[in-house]
């Protein structure tokens, strides 16, 4: 959970944001000991009313606390409830750590005296502090995701850290971009014993070499020169690998919904998007590369044209950019048409009249009542999704855990797509490492029914495409 920065044992002081983040945490530090100051018990208790996803931790926090001190007596308590053995720690970690609460008061005059004492940011560093005198063989450690505090208990002398437990890279250039690009010799080493037919159309090819292993369940491969080569990964064995040549949508007689792909990470994005066997697509790259577009016009053509779903589900979270406008008026998709805008816009471009003629926009409106159903993710928790084709945007603004809530919402025949940009993270507390689309883009990446591509460049205009190099 965290770096390897002393051999001293460790107590974990835990911050309210990161029991509201991940219910889990306590479980999470193995043969340490964590500790939970008197405020953050209050903050918790503030923060368990509501429909939140927030308040929904809170509760959940509060019952792992109850169900630990069921057994316990006071004493122990006071010593430390034993937590190493519970069922959330992984096997090999189920040591020796204790869970304590606070007992008694801190000095709050270990503070600067500019810092105001009944502040429950100052609180905490003034416990941590204090549980430094109390015990100096141990390295006391401030978890927290507000990076403002980290700060203020590092200038106090308090060593502070993030919650890593739920981020899944150190580095994001590490994160799987669903693509690679083969050398130039890569036939010279992988044409022994290959094989090739044909099934229903499409061409696969069983290859040996040294760079077969590597590959990722439905990566994409190619190879930079004349002859167009193009293939996505459908099998990897031991020695060998099965792989089948991608459909080129930046062909005309190929397109989809009238849209043909612009480069080639699009026409990747579609050969995803329309391929029945995938139920899971994640499509992650910068505004501009044409992530709605492609996922919207997939959307309409195997619902509408070849009846493959029954109706597309879209949803996003709604965090707003500026000021908050309040509350909006009207029923769940009257709430939520606002903040859907990108795919008002989209389907503009794929109307089949012009934008400003009065039958497109009709056109236009009859699609989204028909086809189309704006849901708020508010409201997803119990329902199950049959035969629909889900499209979830602005994914890089959901937890993990909210990500596992909506996609464990798919019924038989249904397909999800998460749109993202981490560039992009509104969610307070969230970063690249730890948002949702990168916790699910590395889960899924070996996973045969699922498949992701990094949309690299942009295709919306000149000015977007300059605007976002540059500033």
């Amino acid at each position: 959970m965290t770096n390897n920065v002393t051999d001293k044992s460790r107590l974990f002081v835990l911050d309210t944001n990161v029991l509201m983040h991940d219910p889990t945490s306590i479980f999470r530090f193995a043969e340490h000991d964590v500790y939970i100051p008197m405020v953050v018990l209050e903050e918790l208790d503030n923060g368990k009313k509501g429909l939140s996803e927030v308040a929904r931790n809170v509760r959940q926090v509060s019952r792992y606390f109850d169900q630990l001190m069921n057994s316990a007596s006071t004493n122990i308590i006071k010593q430390g409830i034993p937590i190493g053995n519970s069922p959330y720690s992984p096997v090999e970690e189920r040591i020796n750590g204790r869970l304590f609460f606070q007992f008694a008061e801190f000095d709050a005059s270990v503070l600067p005296s500019g810092l105001v004492s009944s502040k429950v940011d100052n609180t905490i560093v003034s416990i941590s502090l204090g549980l430094q005198k109390e015990h100096p063989s141990k390295l006391v450690t401030l978890v927290s995701k507000d990076i403002n505090l980290r700060i203020k208990a590092k200038v106090l002398g308090v060593h502070s850290e993030d919650y890593f437990n739920d981020q899944v890279l150190d580095d994001l250039e590490n994160l799987f971009t669903g693509q690679t690009e083969l050398p130039d010799d890569f036939w010279d080493s992988h044409n022994k014993d290959m094989q090739s037919w044909k099934e229903e159309g499409r061409t696969f090819y069983t290859l040996k070499g040294p760079l077969t292993s590597s590959w990722n369940v439905n990566q994409f491969i190619h190879i930079n020169d004349d002859s167009g080569f193009s293939a996505i990964v459908r099998e990897v064995n031991d020695d060998h690998a099965t792989i089948e040549l991608t459909t080129d949508f930046k062909v005309p007689n190929n397109n989809v919904w009238s849209i043909t792909a612009r480069n080639l990470e699009q026409s990747y994005a579609l050969n995803l998007l329309m391929d029945p066997t995938i139920d899971f697509v994640t499509l992650q790259g910068l505004a501009g590369t044409g992530k709605t577009l492609l996922a919207l016009a997939a959307a309409l053509e195997q619902t509408i044209e070849t009846k493959r779903y029954n109706e597309i589900i879209v949803t996003r979270v709604t965090i707003p950019v500026g000021e908050d406008i309040g509350f909006l008026p009207g029923t769940e998709e009257e709430k939520m048409n606002p903040w859907m805008g990108a795919f008002t816009d989209n389907l503009e471009v794929l109307s089949p009249a012009q934008s400003n003629d009065d039958w497109g926009r009709q056109a236009t409106q009859d699609i989204l009542q028909k086809w189309l159903k704006i849901r708020s993710m508010n409201f997803m928790r119990g329902r199950t999704f049959i035969n629909k084709f889900v499209i979830i945007d602005e994914a890089q603004n959901l937890t993990p855990k909210q990500m596992k809530t909506l996609i464990t919402r798919a019924g038989p025949g249904t397909k999800i797509v998460c749109l993202g940009n981490v560039a992009q993270i509104d969610t307070p507390y969230l970063t690249e490492s730890s948002s949702g689309i990168t916790f699910v883009v590395n889960h899924f990446k070996d996973w045969k029914f699922g498949g992701h591509i990094k949309l690299k460049r942009g295709e919306r205009s000149r000015l977007a495409d300059f605007a976002s190099e540059n500033l």
